[in-house]
């Protein structure tokens, strides 16, 4: 390094090379390193084409509308891009989506509630039919829609659950899959219709009802035969609503119609006071439940964080001498928390006000984790999967 005439040169192996600045000093680069910036990462393209990326990402997003008929740009971000920081999955997803709709594979329409939704045109039929899949178009009834947001967060959780590696299905898809299975176990081929998925004894007005209840979504663990129950309260429960939500979490640990075993009831809440109304429902079925003495049939209900409870149950076991033992067990949990409804309104630019929490680097989505219980797996890509990749999307 030399200096003359208030000009700074900088030597290069052997080679002298002046700043030809005039009058004007040069500051010297303390530290300098010749060596070249690391080029940047490539990303998935180092193991598949951006071709084969593109028309991954397509498909992905265009069967995913053909299983809902109606989708968001949120829910690409969660079915293709689940990896990745929220920005950049919404940065993948809204250019995926502007793609296609400029493609004519989907059209875009607004609701009364002014939110964005997609629906599968003829072109996006044909295209999944190129591709091996059956499909049809759904834009006549998306047109239909004026407030389908009841919905639209019940498969985003399915999305979601999906991103995690659990299998899932709205409730639409349940009563389904349960008619279909009650109808192909009998021998005449007819049966009654399945109406529910648990019935519960609801307590309203001084008496017991029989009640079938059914869920907005459920996901199905990949450890067990447990099952994870959604419910996406938008408003306020009233009486009756509110009894059935305490009798659904008085059945946590018992069998669903399948012969599965519930153990999460997950309520999600549009807003704080509908958030507040559901943990105020929850502990007083706590507060009533504990006074009495843990016996078979009865739970007990203890907080553990926010939002989060445990709940006990008295198990019946079979000693070795043939008496019967009543051991307590934690059956499940219940978990009230807040809908993400701040993320589809988040905006790449500077005009973003909204939060960028509770995407899948964190323990939200599709719900928060109890703390006795194993930490969500970091999502992979699912558009190239590896053999170690066990999610299911339907």
């Amino acid at each position: 390094m030399s200096t003359r005439n208030g000009v700074t040169a900088v030597t290069r192996n052997g080679v002298t090379n002046e700043a030809k600045l005039g009058d004007t000093p040069v500051t010297a680069l303390h530290g300098y390193d010749d060596q070249r910036p690391l080029a940047p990462s490539r990303g998935l393209t180092t193991r598949a084409s951006s071709l084969h990326l593109r028309d991954a990402i397509f498909e992905r997003s265009l069967r995913l509308a053909n299983r809902f008929r109606v989708i968001r740009t949120i829910d690409v971000a969660a079915a293709c891009f689940p990896e990745r920081p929220f920005k950049a999955s919404l940065t993948a997803a809204q250019r995926a989506v502007r793609g296609m709709v400029k493609r004519g594979l989907l059209r875009r329409y607004r609701t009364d509630r002014f939110q964005t939704v997609y629906g599968l045109t003829q072109p996006g039929v044909d295209w999944l039919g190129d591709h091996g899949h059956d499909a049809a178009s759904s834009v006549r009834r998306v047109s239909d829609m004026t407030n389908p947001e009841h919905r639209l967060w019940a498969q985003f959780l399915v999305v979601c659950s999906w991103a995690r590696g659990l299998r899932a299905v709205t409730e639409s898809e349940l009563l389904h899959d349960l008619n279909a299975n009650a109808k192909a176990g009998t021998r005449n081929g007819s049966s009654k219709a399945v109406q529910g998925y648990i019935t519960v004894s609801v307590h309203r007005r001084g008496a017991s009802v029989r009640k079938h209840l059914r869920p907005d979504a459920v996901a199905f663990d990949v450890e067990g035969r447990g099952v994870t129950w959604f419910e996406v309260d938008r408003s306020k429960r009233g009486s009756d609503r509110q009894a059935d939500l305490a009798a659904l979490v008085g059945a946590i640990g018992n069998k669903l119609a399948d012969g599965r075993v519930l153990r999460r009831v997950v309520v999600m809440c549009k807003t704080e006071r509908i958030e507040r109304d559901a943990v105020r429902v929850v502990e007083q079925l706590a507060a009533a439940c504990n006074q009495l003495v843990l016996t078979e049939g009865r739970r007990h209900i203890r907080r553990q964080s926010d939002g989060v409870y445990e709940v006990m149950a008295a198990i019946p076991v079979k000693r070795q001498d043939s008496r019967t033992a009543l051991i307590d067990e934690q059956v499940g949990h219940v978990i009230v928390q807040m809908l993400p409804i701040w993320l589809p309104k988040v905006r790449i630019d500077v005009t973003n006000k909204w939060s960028t929490d509770g995407w899948f680097g964190d323990n939200y989505l599709p719900y928060k984790r109890p703390a006795n219980l194993s930490l969500w797996r970091v999502p992979g890509s699912p558009l190239v999967p590896t053999d170690d990749e066990d999610g299911d999307d339907g």
